[in-house]
């Protein structure tokens, strides 16, 4: 994966047309796949309270397949990525930070502690690109901590709450 660069822009050029982007690893966000469904809706709510998601934003979420209804209900006017595998979601982010960002914003916020954004994070906040990673504390590579220009922690995620048991005569 490249990122292309830019021409050598200051930063305070392009403060004209002041722009962010907005990455956001649901499955990182939530802890795993399996909780998308349970837990897409408090993801959302949790990070817009942190970012204050503007309408001139341009939000993307990835997810796996498996989690993309649920996160279609929950958080509706965004760009879906979907991957599938271990890394999926990661991978189709990573992939839209390859589409010129550094060129088209000015911020670049991600929602997601996984070191595999590491180098991304880097480059932008080498190109001047203002850079902002949200995560669980404990779920925070040291790395991506490192190379963002600004942290913020994610609230815990709420433990599942045991629903009414179903009978097989509720059921039918």
């Amino acid at each position: 994966m490249t990122f292309r660069k830019p021409g050598r822009r200051s930063p305070q050029k392009r403060t004209a047309g002041q722009r962010r982007i907005v990455l956001v690893d649901i499955e990182n966000v939530v802890g795993g796949s399996a909780a998308v469904h349970d837990n897409a809706a408090w993801a959302r709510a949790a990070v817009e309270r942190i970012v204050s998601v503007r309408a001139d934003d341009h939000v993307v979420v990835g997810c796996g397949a498996s989690g993309l209804l649920d996160v279609g209900c929950a958080w509706t006017h965004v760009r879906y990525v979907i991957g599938s595998g271990l890394d999926g979601a990661d991978l189709a982010l990573l992939e839209v930070l390859g589409e010129s960002i550094a060129a088209r914003f000015t911020e670049v916020v991600l929602v997601s502690g996984d070191g595999i954004f590491t180098d991304a994070v880097a480059v932008f906040a080498g190109l001047g690109v203002h850079t902002t990673v949200i995560a669980h504390r404990e779920g925070l590579s040291r790395r991506l901590e490192l190379a963002a220009n600004t942290v913020e922690f994610l609230p815990d995620c709420p433990a599942p709450q045991p629903g009414p048991a179903v009978t097989q005569k509720d059921a039918a």
